[in-house]
């Protein structure tokens, strides 16, 4: 299958919803460590999986555009002359609408929020200018946790090669686009197998294999992924002490987590960056020369006092602009 990069080739099986760039900058979301599934594969155009699906991305003045390929087994063989499979994909319009504003929040406005939070910190205001549409995603439960078991001590560029090599051997096959293979998030039971420590290790996971599946078989035993997906509803509190208690999981992941698949805007994922972030930038005066669970707390406390309820949400602009900054610790090297 061709991949289509624009809305240009294969107009028909192009769809867009109204997006300015202050709502979204997908430059600069899909490729900050909130997800590690997207890949530019042209200029402004981003193509990833989500939902079991694959599908390219593209902004074009206030209008997102998206494509969805279908899977290997929905066409047939031979393409028409223009490049454009001959069937297109048994996918509902609303349904896909549906599912990219979901992902992205779409319903939350953010232009609002980065005047609030601008107005109640200079620092934000100063950052914000340069990196506008910022916004925090609403990931799949199960994902986004095995995603960032994976960060700990651990580089976006080389979280992103694992988080493939774990789709290729656990997941499932949706299709093949210019020769390139994309593959569905592994299931929970597909990570649960007797054998699964000693795949993720030879994948390269080291350490991180023992969580990966130690996770994934208490999770199975336990709640299970629908009752993962029900954490949603359930206090912060409540949320991050039911994360914290699976192998592999400190404060920063579980708050990675919560915020990012578990609707928890209030959540601020804090590392030593952030930490000195408060101390030097913010002057926030706490004790020691390690990030303690209680200067963790006191962090994240202080920094929802001066954001307010979407914390979380302007902590990821900051975070953000750090990294495209070049500023190798901000963002760039995850710390659990």
């Amino acid at each position: 299958m061709k991949l289509r990069d624009a809305p240009s080739s294969c107009p028909s099986l192009w769809r867009w919803l109204p997006c300015p760039p202050a709502e979204l900058r997908l430059d600069l979301v899909l490729s900050s460590g909130q997800s590690f599934r997207w890949w530019e594969s042209s200029p402004g155009a981003w193509t990833g999986v989500l939902g079991g699906r694959v599908w390219t991305l593209r902004q074009d003045g206030d209008r997102l555009w998206y494509t969805v390929y279908g899977e290997e087994d929905e066409h047939e063989e031979e393409e028409e002359r223009d490049g454009c499979p001959a069937k297109k994909a048994k996918l509902n319009a609303a349904e896909t609408d549906r599912i990219l504003r979901d992902y992205f929040q779409l319903d939350v406005g953010l232009s609002a929020l980065y005047h609030a939070w601008g107005a109640a910190d200079p620092l934000f205001r100063k950052v914000a200018n340069d990196f506008p549409g910022v916004r925090v995603l609403r990931q799949d439960p199960v994902e986004c946790l095995f995603s960032f078991i994976c960060t700990s001590n651990n580089h976006i560029s080389r979280i992103t090669a694992m988080i493939e090599r774990l789709c290729q051997a656990f997941g499932r096959r949706l299709c093949c686009l210019d020769s390139r293979p994309f593959h569905a998030f592994p299931s929970l039971s597909a990570l649960t197998g007797a054998d699964a420590e000693a795949r993720l290790r030879a994948l390269g996971f080291g350490y991180r294999a023992k969580f990966v599946s130690g996770s994934a078989r208490a999770i199975a035993e336990g709640l299970g992924p629908e009752g993962l997906c029900q954490l949603r509803t359930a206090p912060y509190a409540e949320a991050r002490r039911v994360l914290c208690a699976l192998p592999g999981v400190g404060a920063k992941v579980a708050d990675c987590v919560c915020l990012l698949s578990l609707d928890k805007a209030e959540a601020v994922p804090v590392d030593t960056h952030v930490w000195q972030i408060a101390r030097q930038r913010y002057g926030v005066a706490l004790g020691g020369k390690s990030l303690t669970p209680r200067a963790y707390q006191e962090i994240g406390d202080f920094f929802r006092e001066l954001w307010g309820p979407r914390a979380g949400w302007a902590q990821a602009v900051l975070f953000c602009a750090d990294l495209r900054k070049g500023q190798k610790p901000a963002g760039s090297q995850h710390q659990a």
